[in-house]
């Protein structure tokens, strides 16, 4: 009877590993473009086919299903000049997905009584205050307005700084003193009043948090929430040490080209300097899971984590982006760092995913890699079914030359057979089809429609505008 159970339980075993490796491989083989054309085939691509097409170097991916990670894996190159290969152990520059992780250290110092959500946040301030003024007369800036992007403050992201380079202290970012290479961070508008994103205000609560404990961030979040999250590859130490930098990847540009001295460096901790690993933020997704259903009280507890995924002002909670569809209810938040991108999602019934790439491209390919994700795991997401038109090649030919933008450099258009194609040395390439005789739309994420202006004589396109462009042809 004894073996007849121990083989029961090995076949079990065999089965589930058996589920998570088709779905696995259903993934790997089911990319889609996140648009696609009414009335025709939907194409699949394999990951490594869509990597080479995006010119990602390196991808890292881990999915949870029933709140544990199914399945994680690496594919590519952490570092392209010595061949060193992504691994689910590979380091990656988490962009802005640091902030939810830093908010949840913020949370766990407002659970022990050191700081609330809802007082003026100068009165803990201690190295540096917010400069009062007229917005500030009647509302104040709060440690819930920051954590949801409501607190009337400015500067939305940071560059980061090349390695060798002078890196200013926290305070000098916040008032815009070189070396910070960013504007003064600032209240210019009524806290309170409207949803702006503001990374300016997630450092002013590095600063907080700093201030009030008195240890340095990367110490103190690795105690509040790297640790007990169980993420063992995890840290905020800007630079990373020798030992960590050689487990890190490269970043690389659109063209992918690599960054500069690797990556950038990112004083602005909280906003942007987590360095972890794909199942490391499926880890910290869970726990917050767990928490919210009352299973877990390793990070945070059941009230905190409701709180902290109740929409505070549209589209977000404290620390996390919130979304809703067709039922499925989800959290998560996407980051950007010079040379790499990432993104976590994770639904309140204990589904997930979190990619990472080494790559300004890595958004487009996340998007696909999301969609065969959506499929193997029942997620409602679908491509946006567009119309194309049908033109001639002459009527094709008149889009197609070189045109010149203030914000994104020369962008070069030409013809493919049925569509054309799109190049900027700041956006990389994209597919666009057209929509009328003087409209193209996008099949890649990353670009509006563009509206071009024709001539009356049926000459070629003499400008075309899109997305706050404006580019006026050259040849």
């Amino acid at each position: 009877m004894k073996r007849f159970i121990c083989a029961v339980l090995t076949l079990a075993g065999v089965f589930a590993a058996d589920t998570s490796a088709d779905k696995m491989r259903a993934v790997e083989t089911g990319l889609k473009p996140t648009r696609v054309i009414k009335g025709r085939a939907v194409p699949r691509y394999t990951i490594e086919e869509r990597m080479r097409h995006y010119h990602v170097q390196g991808v890292s991916i881990a999915v949870i299903d029933q709140y544990k990670i199914d399945w994680a894996k690496g594919y590519g190159l952490a570092d392209v000049q010595s061949n060193r290969p992504v691994t689910t152990e590979t380091l990656f520059q988490a962009g802005s997905i640091s902030k939810p992780v830093a908010a949840v250290g913020a949370m766990k110092l407002v659970e022990s009584g050191k700081l609330t959500l809802d007082a003026d946040v100068n009165t803990w301030l201690k190295s540096w205050k917010i400069p009062d003024n007229e917005f500030t007369r009647e509302q104040k800036v709060s440690l819930r307005r920051i954590m949801s992007h409501s607190a009337g403050l400015t500067v939305h992201g940071f560059p980061g700084y090349e390695i060798g380079k002078p890196v200013p202290s926290v305070p000098e970012v916040l008032d815009g003193k070189p070396p910070a290479n960013t504007a003064a961070v600032r209240v210019d508008t009524v806290p309170g009043t409207i949803w702006r994103y503001s990374g300016g205000g997630y450092t002013i609560m590095q600063l907080l948090l700093t201030d009030v404990s008195g240890r340095p961030f990367p110490a103190l979040l690795a105690d509040l929430v790297l640790k007990p999250a169980g993420m063992s590859r995890s840290s905020y130490e800007q630079p990373p040490s020798a030992e960590r930098a050689a487990a890190c990847a490269t970043g690389y540009n659109v063209e992918g080209k690599a960054v500069t001295g690797r990556f950038h460096i990112y004083p602005e901790m909280a906003a942007a300097g987590l360095w972890t690993t794909a199942s490391d933020l499926a880890q910290f997704a869970i726990e917050i899971q767990k928490s919210r259903e009352g299973r877990s009280n390793r990070i945070l507890s059941k009230e905190t984590a409701v709180e902290m995924l109740r929409e505070q002002m549209k589209p977000h909670g404290l620390g996390f982006s919130l979304e809703e569809k067709q039922g499925l209810r989800r959290f998560g938040h996407g980051g950007v760092d010079e040379g790499f991108q990432a993104q976590l999602a994770a639904t309140f019934d204990g589904r997930g995913f979190a990619i990472m790439t080494n790559s300004d491209n890595g958004i487009r390919l996340m998007s696909e890699i999301a969609l065969a994700i959506g499929d193997a795991y029942g997620w409602p997401d679908k491509p946006e079914e567009r119309e194309a038109t049908t033109l001639t090649p002459e009527q094709l030919s008149r889009f197609a030359g070189s045109f010149e933008t203030a914000q994104i450099g020369t962008v070069l258009v030409s013809v493919e057979g049925d569509h054309l194609r799109l190049k900027a040395p700041r956006v990389g390439e994209t597919t666009m089809y057209p929509a009328s005789d003087s409209r193209l739309f996008p099949i890649e994420p990353g670009l509006p429609d563009l509206v071009f202006t024709m001539p009356d004589d049926g000459g070629p396109a003499t400008e075309f505008r899109g997305g706050g462009v404006r580019a006026r042809r050259t040849k």
